[in-house]
């Protein structure tokens, strides 16, 4: 026997259909950075991390009926090969950029999206900035479509010396960086905001190295040790600290390490137990914190990658991406970038709030020490290792908030209509 469909109810329910699907998009997101050489491990497990928050973004229809996805493009840690890897985009139809690992790459990418943007009305493209944390990217070189939703190195830095200037053990700093633009900041920054605050701290070295192609730091390391160092300050990231640290472990410098970058690929592995109560970083999360909030992505990550999720910036940017979608009811970078201004979310690390004066995002900071696992207030490790980092102190948003110096120029259509 056969059925016969009412043809009105049969046109509804196609007209219906259409339109769910007319009105679910699907955003791509390019992640442009190294998923090959030096660098190649922080970039691969920051390329899954922004995946996985994805696909729980997905699971649980945070933008909706939208759905997000993540697609690496290998930049090799070059600036001028991120520019390949954006116009390859471009060319593909990606509106959304994500980038964090080197400074002197978001400088090239946010240039190349301004003049793209500017050229291209109608077809612009928004850059999270989820790592690259040189000031000037939000003071001099600021840009209404760079959303930064990393912690600046100014702002680490002030926290990290307001912890310091506590400790009356510290008598002598050593500096070292990477010579490339973050290198600089950090170096001057350690040097202005220790001075401010302890100016009985003598700085007894400072040295800036070439970025990712050190493969031996004990001429480095001997240096600081004869220096007479208690304190070593770095910025260093990726292989560069790896081998830093290896090579302090080998000569048994007994100095303390401050670090913007203890957390990660490779370092905890390279640190292992001669790190133990001797290494901190700075960082805007720690997954030993208070309540644990965060631990089902740690483990479900872990689960599925065999990896530590420590890139929270990863849950903040999807997060943001998100709700602007569901603000605007729309898809369009132009709208979801206003949307995005002044915005307050609820992340893993707290409330935090896009500053609309800079696109910085304001938020609190983590203090951390290299410890090993207790299974009370460190109960995950890092890397397997046994140990992980102990939360030291957490500080609010307003403490380490900097002034900015950014003449934002916004598109002329300035509506979130």
């Amino acid at each position: 026997m056969t059925m016969k469909l009412n043809p009105l109810i049969l046109a509804l329910s196609i007209a219906a259909a259409f339109s769910q699907s007319a009105s679910a998009a699907n955003v791509k997101v390019a992640f442009i950075d190294p998923l090959s050489g030096p660098f190649a491990p922080v970039g691969v497990g920051i390329l899954h991390s922004w995946q996985y928050i994805a696909e729980l973004a997905n699971k649980e229809k945070w933008a909706g009926n939208n759905t997000i996805e993540i697609v690496g493009f290998d930049n090799k840690a070059s600036p001028q090969e991120s520019l390949t890897q954006l116009q390859a985009a471009i060319d593909q139809g990606f509106r959304y950029v994500a980038q964090g690992n080197g400074s002197g790459a978001a400088a090239a990418l946010l240039d190349a999206i301004n003049k793209h943007n500017e050229r291209n009305p109608g077809k612009e493209v928004v850059y999270f900035n989820y790592a690259a944390v040189d000031p000037d990217l939000t003071n001099s070189k600021c840009s209404f479509w760079q959303f930064r939703i990393d912690a600046n190195s100014d702002m680490k830095m002030e926290a990290l010396t307001s912890f310091m200037a506590k400790d009356k053990n510290i008598k002598k700093v050593y500096i070292i960086g990477q010579n490339y633009s973050f290198g600089h900041q950090v170096t001057r920054a350690a040097k202005d905001y220790l001075k401010r605050k302890r100016p009985d701290i003598q700085i007894v070295g400072d040295d800036l190295h070439p970025i990712g192609q050190v493969k031996d730091f004990s001429p480095y390391v001997a240096k600081i040790k004869a220096s007479g160092a208690d304190t070593v300050v770095t910025g260093n990231w990726g292989a560069d600290l790896a081998l830093l640290i290896k090579a302090a472990k080998d000569a048994d410098l007994k100095a303390t390490f401050y670090t913007y970058y203890g957390s990660t690929t490779g370092v905890p592995t390279a640190m292992g137990a001669s790190g133990a109560d001797r290494v901190k970083y700075v960082g805007y999360w720690n997954v030993n914190n208070k309540g644990y909030v965060g631990h089902e992505i740690v483990d479900g990550f872990k689960k599925k990658y065999n990896d530590d999720y420590y890139a929270m910036a990863t849950y903040t940017g999807v997060k943001m991406l998100s709700q602007a979608i569901v603000e605007t009811k729309s898809t369009d970078p132009v709208k979801v970038a206003f949307a995005m201004e002044s915005m307050k979310v609820k992340s893993l690390n707290g409330e935090v709030e896009m500053r609309k004066t800079d696109h910085q995002l304001q938020q609190p900071l983590w203090i951390a020490t290299w410890v090993k696992v207790n299974g009370k207030d460190v109960k995950y490790d890092q890397e397997n290792t046994g140990y992980g980092w102990r939360t030291d102190e957490v500080v609010d948003s307003y403490v380490a908030t900097q002034p900015t110096s950014c003449q934002m120029k916004r598109p002329a259509s300035g509506n979130k209509g």
